[in-house]
């Protein structure tokens, strides 16, 4: 059951990647029989009241019957976190992204627990951010709009412009239990060691 504490967070999955280096779409590979995408939509139920999609092809997920919107700035994930914000009706969005292996409701739910007070919760490790597991309020608008428009579609340029509270990673994977909540799956090879099936290039979307 979704956190009623959470009624100001949107939930965004985003779904609009393209998926090459998988030869497959990824949101629908399954790991132990679920899809990808019904982990992440699992954990977003969890965690929060609302939900929305963003990206192309939405028709992919018409099943679910969740509200969903096309990229205003198409080709990135930056642009799809824009939309999220610009089309959820309150002040904060969790954006994640769709084909997460391991999602986590708890470190969702902690995230989300931090914003008050800052412009978004983003988990560091020692190799950078993790920008698609993460809160951001409406205040982002502006400072993302910037770098749309000027062709910049790192989503962490803008974090020097507004106030960014940075989560260790290391504490999440305590959260996690088995430490792998912000793993990402880009290639069969990645897919297979997270416990996949061999992915078969025909089945691309």
């Amino acid at each position: 059951m979704a956190n009623s504490s959470f009624d100001d967070i949107t939930a965004v999955i985003l779904v609009g990647g393209k998926s090459r280096r998988m030869g497959a779409d990824k949101a629908f590979l399954e790991i132990d029989g679920v899809p990808l995408f019904e982990r992440v939509l699992g954990v977003c139920r969890e965690a929060f009241p609302k939900i929305i999609l963003v990206g192309d092809q939405t028709e992919r997920f018409a099943g679910y019957g969740l509200p969903a919107h096309p990229d205003i700035y198409p080709g990135s994930a930056l642009g799809g976190l824009y939309t999220g914000l610009v089309h959820a009706q309150t002040p904060y969005v969790f954006v994640t992204a769709c084909d997460l292996p391991f999602p986590s409701s708890a470190v969702a739910r902690h995230l989300a627990s931090l914003r008050h007070g800052f412009d978004a919760v983003v988990p560091r490790s020692a190799d950078g951010f993790e920008p698609l597991f993460a809160v951001y309020a409406r205040t982002c608008l502006e400072p993302m709009r910037r770098l749309l428009e000027h062709g910049n579609f790192r989503i962490y340029d803008f974090y020097p412009e507004l106030n960014v509270r940075f989560v260790p990673m290391a504490k999440l994977a305590r959260l996690a239990g088995n430490g792998r909540a912000l793993v990402n799956v880009n290639t069969p090879e990645e897919f297979a060691r997270a416990g996949g099936k061999p992915v078969h290039p025909d089945s691309a979307e």
